[in-house]
């Protein structure tokens, strides 16, 4: 009997690496469960059906999780056929979780983006799962690349997507970011699940499928393919740096003022962001402008009153040390 196809090889390869580290770090690993958060996409499906095999031989369970953004017609019912193809593929538990996506001033990508990690947090924690795999590939982190380019985003936004995240005491894990888009869709042909495209991931209007579908494009028709592992490469060196510099900031709590002139800018930056979130501003709205304005109570003293942050927080500099500041918001 011949084995799997080189596609479906290589993500089981890299489903079992991601797996067997995760277990290796999370007590009692053995036997729990890890789930797939899966759109129905190509990617998310080749995931699926490579965790479904290597799960079991792993000892642990594997099961599926499908968020419903309510978005679209008839989304319910394309949620409701991935949970149908999950269980007959041996996937438990199987969760299809409908989410409300809020006009909150940050965009719909992002508000869906919200919504959608909040359901797999809260469905995770519901299972006691060891972990979320989420489909993410070497295009997507290149695309998050660009992105962050183009927003002027310091090192950690150029690094892009971490293979591991924590969120909220969940770990969200990326075993496919090594892998290409065409290895993806080779493999969940095999599936015996038809993928779809979501239709917003081809709408102009938003930003990622206009890096998706004409910057990328545009970059590896004049530097050739290679483009996209390069712009992935730079993300994980710089998560590599970004990473070292954060662990020496944190170990850096002073806020007397003569401490933070001496620090290196890089570190003493991220001094100062997280001092402003420690302070209650809104991390979403955080940007480098604010803490230049911190950085200005330091290294540009004038005697200028408090900088003002996202959420109302103020920061003034009081007696050669940076403080909370307990005014109002000006008018």
């Amino acid at each position: 009997m011949s084995g799997p196809s080189p596609a479906v090889a290589e993500i089981r390869v890299a489903v079992r690496a991601a797996l067997t580290a995760r277990a290796a770090l999370t007590a009692e690993a053995a036997g729990r469960t890890v789930l797939v958060a899966c759109s129905g996409g190509a990617d998310s499906v080749a995931l699926a059906a490579a965790a479904a095999f290597v799960a079991p031989r792993l000892g642990m369970r594997a099961g599926l999780v499908t968020v419903d953004h309510g978005l679209q017609d008839s989304s319910s019912e394309r949620a409701g056929a991935v949970a149908a193809w999950a269980r007959t593929i041996g996937l438990d538990p199987v969760e299809s979780v409908a989410v409300h996506v809020p006009e909150d001033g940050t965009g719909p990508e992002a508000a869906a983006r919200s919504a959608r990690y909040g359901a797999l947090v809260d469905t995770a924690r519901e299972h006691g799962a060891v972990g979320v795999l989420l489909g993410h590939t070497m295009e997507d982190q290149a695309e998050t690349c660009l992105l962050a380019l183009a927003r002027g985003a310091g090192p950690r936004g150029l690094a892009g997507m971490p293979a591991v995240r924590e969120l909220d005491g969940v770990g969200l894990l990326r075993p496919l970011l090594g892998m290409r888009r065409a290895t993806t869709r080779a493999a969940a042909i095999e599936s015996g699940f038809i993928p779809w495209d979501d239709p917003h991931n081809g709408d102009p209007r938003y930003a990622r499928p206009r890096v998706r579908h004409e910057l990328l494009p545009a970059l590896i028709d004049a530097l050739g393919d290679g483009v996209v592992g390069n712009l992935a490469q730079t993300a994980r060196q710089l998560a590599m740096d970004a990473d070292y510099l954060d662990r020496v900031a944190t170990d850096e709590t002073s806020l007397d003022v003569r401490v933070l002139a001496g620090l290196h800018p890089a570190i003493r930056g991220r001094v100062l962001h997280r001092f402003a979130l420690d302070a209650g501003a809104v991390a979403s709205a955080l940007g480098h402008r604010h803490v230049d304005a911190l950085d200005a109570l330091i290294t540009r003293w004038h005697g200028q009153g408090p900088v003002w942050l996202p959420g109302g927080v103020a920061v003034a500099r009081v007696e050669g040390r940076l403080q909370k500041h307990g005014g109002k918001i000006p008018p």
